[in-house]
This record gives structure tokens, sequence and C-alpha cells, in this order.
């Protein structure tokens, strides 16, 4: 007669371990990383670099994960310190959001422009007009750094402000024209540079009178 093999409780035990040392066939790890939002604002005339200093030295500090915000409301001022910010939001790891919260007038126009994300609120203005500067020195002297200012200057606002800005544009304010955007100018051409249009549409040349 057949008898069922009976297999000892030990030796289930010893089974059972085997099993709970067994590799699974996947491992799950999961890691939580701190965004930081870091929030400046910059109200008033754009002074001297020395009063910038934490501002940027957050651009430069900051990782890929943080977020930093830059609330705009200024005439604008020093344009030595305005492109510095320029050039540390360009060098930062961080998502620089800048957010137009009233007016942004030349330099404090351009530190607009230079945003990875812009946004702009309602009843808000831009303005955007050629540099203006102090000289001393010998006339020699002087007309030496106009030329090297003036190239210098437009240099600056090609990089920043193409597309946003025509070529157009940027000719008449190196002719001394001062170009004034409100809110649903400003979003109008945010929305042309998203789908890759234009943001003006170009003058047509007047038609000459008949004599």
């Amino acid at each position: 007669m057949h008898h069922p093999h009976l297999i000892p409780s030990a030796a289930l035990e010893e089974d059972e371990d085997d099993d709970s040392k067994k590799v699974p066939l996947f491992r799950r790890y999961e890691t939580q990383g701190v965004i930081r939002q870091i929030s400046f604002y910059l109200s008033g005339e754009i002074g001297a670099p020395i009063h910038y200093t934490d501002l940027l030295y957050t651009l430069r500090s900051t990782s890929e994960s943080d977020i930093v915000f830059l609330h705009l409301n200024t005439q604008g001022g020093n344009f030595d310190t305005g492109l510095q910010i320029i050039n540390n939001i360009a060098a930062s790891p961080a998502h620089v959001i800048t957010i137009l919260e009233a007016r942004a007038y030349s330099m404090g126009a351009l530190i607009f422009l230079a945003g990875d994300e812009l946004i702009v609120h309602d009843t808000c203005q831009l303005m955007f007009h050629n540099y203006s500067s102090a000289l001393i020195g010998k006339g020699n002297e002087q007309q030496a750094q106009v030329m090297a200012s003036g190239k210098w200057f437009e240099k600056v606002m090609r990089h920043v402000c193409m597309p946003f800005l025509s070529a157009e544009e940027l000719e008449r304010i190196f002719r001394g024209e001062d170009i004034w955007l409100d809110t649903d100018d400003i979003r109008r051409r945010l929305h042309r540079i998203q789908q890759g249009l234009p943001t003006t549409v170009p003058r047509k040349p007047r038609a000459k009178k008949s004599e």
C-alpha cells in the first residue's frame, strides 16, 4: 500500500527560509528632492552692483531644481548692474522667472526679457530707449568713449531684445526713439514668439506724393 510522503516540519521551515532569501525580480527605490523657491523684488531705481551681490550669488549658487523669481517694478538705472544681473541669469542653473508687476523701463525691461520664463500682470508697461551717460575727459577721449559705448549698447540690445523687438524697432531706438508697450502688446509678442512668428509686421514705406 502506498503511503503519502510526509515532510518533517523542520524541513518545511528550511524551505521557507530559502524562499525568503531569494533575490526579487525588481527593486524599487524612491528619493524626494527639495525644490527651493527664492524671490527677489527689484523695486525702484537700479543702483550700483555692490547692492546686488546677494542676488548675484544666489543666481550662481542655485541648483537645477531651484526656481528664482525676479519681481520687477523699476524705472531702470545702472547699465553695468543690469548687464551683470542678465549675465548671471544666463549662467544660473536655476529656472529664473521674471515677473512684470507694474513697470520695467530701460534696463529693467532688458532684465525682464532675460528670464527663462516671462510673466506679465495686467496693466503693466515696458519701455525701451537709448542709453544716456555723463562724459569726462578731453574731446578726443569723449568721442572714443561715445563710439565704444554705442557699439557695446547696440550689441547688448540685439542680444537681449531680439526677437521680442524687431531689427527695425532697434534701429529706431538707436536713433533716439522711445518704444512703449503695454500688457496686451507684451503678451501678444510673447505668444507670437512661442509660435515661431515675427512679433511685428514690417512698416510699409510711405507712398510718395505725386507732384
